[in-house]
């Protein structure tokens, strides 16, 4: 944990690598403290057709999915790294958003194959 989804509008791709937004997704997770890097796993997905309005705009949200038992702190301090790292990057005109989501312990499984 945790697995970092980033989504993204694909009209970015014409100025952002998807391994910029991977990389600092990464790092603001790694910046935290709360993970170990080894732990840290980060995705990213291109969408086609989206809307959000009448007016179409460029768009990064990335939702962060950890296990429970972080205070509220802890994932505001997460959510703000993610974001800071992300602004480093030269998105033209982009709504960039995060959010830190819960998984129950209890009901998380994996497996090593």
């Amino acid at each position: 944990m945790p697995h970092c989804i980033i989504e993204y509008s694909n009209e970015i791709d014409k100025s952002v690598e998807p391994a910029q937004l991977i990389n600092a997704v990464y790092q603001g997770a790694l910046k935290s403290g709360l993970f170990k890097d080894e732990d840290i796993k980060t995705r990213s997905i291109a969408f086609d057709s989206y809307q959000a309005g009448s007016i179409k705009k460029a768009f990064v949200h990335v939702t962060v999915k950890i296990l429970s038992g972080r205070n509220i702190e802890q994932k505001k301090t997460l959510s703000n790294l993610i974001l800071s790292q992300l602004k480093t990057i030269d998105f033209p005109s982009t709504l960039v958003t995060v959010e830190v989501v819960e998984i129950e312990k209890e009901s998380y499984a994996r497996v090593m194959m």
